[in-house]
């Protein structure tokens, strides 16, 4: 229905068009009539009834404005509903109102601004803060505090700030509610938090305490703990009530109310103490208001007027400013030549002489013009610089962060567009360049529901949420790892710590079911319980489970959290001594190489020394005697001829140094050789233990029996499967003479706890497989790698 229609099916209701428009106005009409509406009943249209009479004093008072030209006001009760509104705009149209101050409530204000835009007359709205209200849609709706984006805005960068993923939304279920959270919901999706549940309560006064118990128990099931209550005081209240019957105000649980609540607090304060109670440790914002000399003085004022009741809220000052500016925009208006001058719509002339008197609807000639000048505005009033951005939408918004404590409130900081939050007032940052780092956003320590300094974590785990089945191994050996608690469905173990700790890291709930996989006689096999994964069986796998090729081709892993590696474990046998033991601590090479140098080092100084020493001539089977002796008598440092030449005595000094290390070395290894009990083990590594046709043994369900049997060509008739540690020992001991095997091939972590309680073992050669011990789950569903990876 277009809005000319809807306006005739209201003028039918009416009759109240019965004398139309011709008129026009002198430039500087000696009365301008404006028109406002707001609900006389309400906090905030107490506070405003009083601020709108005195700013209409203070302009009037004023002869800098207007110059001579005096503001009239018609004060018209809307009650929020928006029929009611549509008819009161309607009315006013039959007057020479050029503008309307307000209306209140966001759910009126759509349906007035259409008339508005038709009918050229601009809409100062100090309380109807839906941010849709900015759009293009409306072009002479304007807002004159502050839009609940920003207040939005305010709320999801406390949710960041804390750490906080997912939150619950409470809100009044109309336009000003639905699209609050909309907007809640797209600054929360910026910092990758969500609304994970919200919900909408009726808006009128009449729902009752059980509704409201039916939603709040549905919110207890839920893992959040963050709600945000966008509402009206009167649902409001009424939802802490019933919030703290259900015990939903105490540990855990965070509460944060958007400025609803503050305007009760500071327009009724002292609430009673079974209301203060009722809302301890709750957040709550105020739209932030500058101090000022000003702003004292109309306080003070504003007692001595109402004794202090109704106290003066951030609304009551908005609707004050709102006056001055629409002065201000009228004295500007008057001084570009604009002209208080109204004509009939041709659209609806053509109905005149009906009994409906339609021709009674006007237009505003110079409503551009004014409108115009509204949003060129740029002074300072109570509420700070009144100046309207290209969003229509005023300048350096900010609120108050506040914390419901005793019998009133703390503010614990500040939220501005310019530097987000902080302890310093928004004033103050303006001076200094803009800064909205995580390390400069600030806040003082809140008392959280409960009495507690501590920040809730936010969530727990829900009890209406699908669990994710997590399989888990049901070991008989190295239970130390991980095994099932005997006669419950619960698990322990190093793995099972692992998990949990990583799961209560997150800033978000993840309810899971542990699973036993296997029989509890036999350690189950892995790569069966992978491919429970695929199956849809299990949704995920927690235990040792061994990243290797085939897995990762059916399933995604976490990044390890053990290195691991196959080895080879084998039996020491003590080494014995005979009569060569006093050649074994030099191999056959070193002995060669030795003698050498000790023939080469006895020619070298016979060449050096036999020309000018008498001790190294003589026949030449004396001189070979002599050679040899001498190099040899060296190495006992008994050599009896001596040396005459400087080389041949800088050889001997080098020569000296080095069999010093010689018979150092080999004294030490003989002395061991003789004295301590040797161990070693005929198997170097894997090479060696393949060659042979001896048997391995491999532990139970592990993927060592594919690994050795695929990759290294191992027959499988030569591999023995083991169950426990029990059994590697006894094996081994046995040896593959007796029944046993040579070497037992096993992951490392495996082997170091098999190691640390046997002494006649040991791991030979090198760890020959790189890999680490990782969960598991399934590739289109991976939960647990977003687990470990947050």
């Amino acid at each position: 229905m277009n809005v000319a229609g809807f306006i005739f099916l209201l003028s039918l209701h009416l009759g109240v068009f019965q004398i139309g428009y011709g008129r026009n106005a002198s430039t500087r009409p000696a009365v301008v009539n404006i028109g406002a509406m707001f609900n006389f009943d309400s906090i905030i249209g107490r506070v405003a009834k009083i601020a709108i009479d005195e700013a209409l004093k203070d302009v009037n008072s004023n002869s800098s404005i207007l110059k001579g030209t005096k503001l009239s006001v018609t004060l018209q009760d809307t009650n929020c509903n928006g029929f009611l509104g549509m008819v009161e705009a309607l009315r006013y149209m039959a007057t020479d109102v050029v503008a309307i101050i307000g209306p209140q409530c966001s759910v009126v204000a759509p349906i007035i601004s259409h008339v508005a835009s038709e009918l050229r007359f601009p809409l100062l709205s100090f309380a109807a803060t839906d941010p849709t209200l900015s759009s293009l849609q409306f072009p002479f709706f304007v807002r004159t505090a502050q839009s609940d984006l920003y207040q939005m805005t305010a709320v999801a960068d406390i949710i960041d700030h804390y750490g906080w993923k997912e939150v619950i939304a409470i809100f009044i279920d109309d336009d000003w509610g639905r699209n609050g959270v909309s907007a809640l919901n797209d600054k929360l999706a910026e910092r990758r938090c969500k609304i994970s549940y919200k919900v909408g309560i009726q808006p009128d006064s009449s729902v009752t305490q059980g509704a409201i118990m039916d939603i709040l128990v549905k919110v207890a099931l839920m893992q959040s703990r963050i709600v945000v209550l966008h509402l009206n005081q009167i649902v409001g209240f009424k939802v802490f009530s019933v919030a703290n019957h259900l015990g939903m105000m105490g540990n855990g649980y965070v509460w944060i109310a958007t400025d609803w609540l503050s305007l009760v607090l500071d327009s009724e304060s002292p609430l009673p103490s079974e209301t203060m109670d009722k809302i301890q440790g709750v957040l709550t914002l105020r739209q932030h208001t500058p101090d000022s000399d000003r702003k004292r003085a109309f306080f003070a004022r504003w007692n001595r007027i109402t004794g202090g009741s109704p106290q003066l809220n951030a609304y009551g000052l908005y609707a004050y400013d709102t006056v001055w500016l629409l002065a201000n925009s009228l004295d500007a208006f008057f001084n570009q030549g604009g002209v208080i001058s109204f004509s009939n719509d041709s659209r609806i002339s053509s109905m005149a002489g009906s009994a409906l008197h339609l021709e009674a609807m006007s237009i505003f000639d110079d409503g551009v013009l004014l409108l115009k000048n509204i949003l060129l505005s740029d002074f300072v009033g109570l509420t700070g610089p009144l100046k309207f951005n290209s969003d229509r939408s005023l300048i350096l918004p900010a609120y108050d962060i506040i914390n419901v404590l005793g019998t009133g409130i703390r503010q614990i900081g500040y939220w501005s567009n310019y530097s987000g939050l902080s302890t310093v007032s928004p004033e103050t940052l303006y001076t200094r360049p803009q800064n909205r780092s995580s390390a400069n956003q600030k806040l003082y320590s809140v008392i959280w529901p409960g009495e507690t300094l501590s920040k809730p974590r936010g969530w727990v785990f829900p009890n209406n949420g699908k669990l994710l089945r997590i399989g888990v191994p049901n070991r008989v050996s190295y239970k130390e790892f991980v095994s099932q608690i005997r006669g419950t469905d619960m698990f322990k173990g190093f793995c099972i710590d692992v998990f949990t700790a990583a799961v209560n890291l997150l800033p978000y709930a993840v309810p899971y079911k542990f699973i036993s996989f296997g029989d509890g006689r036999k350690n189950p096999s892995y790569t069966e319980l992978v491919n429970k994964i695929t199956a849809g069986e299990f949704d995920a796998v927690v235990g040792d489970i061994a990243i290797v090729t085939n897995r990762t081709r059916i399933v995604d892993f976490t990044q390890p959290y053990v290195s691991s590696g196959l080895v080879i474990v084998a039996r020491l046998e003590k080494e014995r001594s005979g009569a060569w033991a006093f050649l074994q601590p030099f191999s056959r090479r070193m002995w060669i190489v030795t003698g050498s140098f000790f023939l080469i080092v006895g020619i070298v100084v016979w060449i050096l020394e036999h020309r000018i020493n008498d001790e190294f001539r003589g026949p030449p089977k004396q001189q070979v005697i002599t050679i040899l002796w001498f190099s040899f008598s060296t190495m006992f440092f008994a050599h009896r001829e001596n040396t005459m030449s400087t080389l041949g005595r800088l050889v001997l000094l080098v020569w000296l140094f080095v069999v010093l290390i010689i018979n150092s070395s080999y004294t030490a290894s003989l002395t061991s050789i003789l004295t301590v009990e040797h161990l070693s083990s005929p198997i170097k590594g894997i090479q060696s233990l393949a060659a042979t046709n001896e048997p391995i043994g491999y532990q139970e369900g592990s993927f060592a029996e594919r690994y050795l049997s695929e990759e290294l060509n191992i027959s499988r008739s030569r591999l023995v499967s083991l169950g426990s540690p029990e059994a590697y020992a006894l094996a081994l001991k046995r040896g593959p003479g007796n029944g046993g095997v040579a070497a037992v091939v096993d992951e490392r972590p495996y082997v170091e706890l098999f190691l640390s309680s046997q002494c006649t073992f040991k791991v030979v050669g090198q760890e020959f497989t790189k890999s680490g011990w990782g969960f598991a789950s399934s590739k289109s569903h991976n939960i647990l790698i977003c687990c470990l990876h947050a």
